[in-house]
């Protein structure tokens, strides 16, 4: 199993676990792949909820530059959403999940097609 697999078998662990839901593996894969060499960087494999610099990276490079979104109420909405729904209280936000459950907010699988 490569250092890849492992990583999306934790990723889907903490969806399953975490969340509460049955990750479409596919998908997963390709959104982990879409995050590049970061999953393999303790610091850029996850995500400070509570850093407003940090989301807003996510915000400007995964919701508008990657899935094509408008700028708006509605992304910081979601993101809240999305890291409310990881926990809070959660220290490890991987970004792969946070990405994945984003894509899936929005019915924007088809960008991994």
């Amino acid at each position: 199993m490569s250092k890849r697999d492992e990583l999306i078998a934790k990723y889907a662990a903490d969806i399953k676990d975490k969340i509460g839901q049955t990750p479409d593996m596919d998908l997963l894969t390709k959104v982990t792949i879409g995050c590049g060499p970061s999953i393999y960087n303790k610091d850029a494999a996850t995500v400070s909820g509570g850093d407003p610099k940090e989301l807003d990276t996510v915000k400007k490079n995964f919701l508008m530059k990657k899935l094509g979104l408008s700028d708006g109420p509605k992304l910081d909405d979601a993101i809240a959403s999305v890291i409310e729904k990881y926990g809070k209280s959660n220290r490890n936000k991987y970004r792969a999940v946070i990405y994945y459950l984003l894509t899936k907010h929005f019915g924007k699988e088809s960008v991994y097609k």
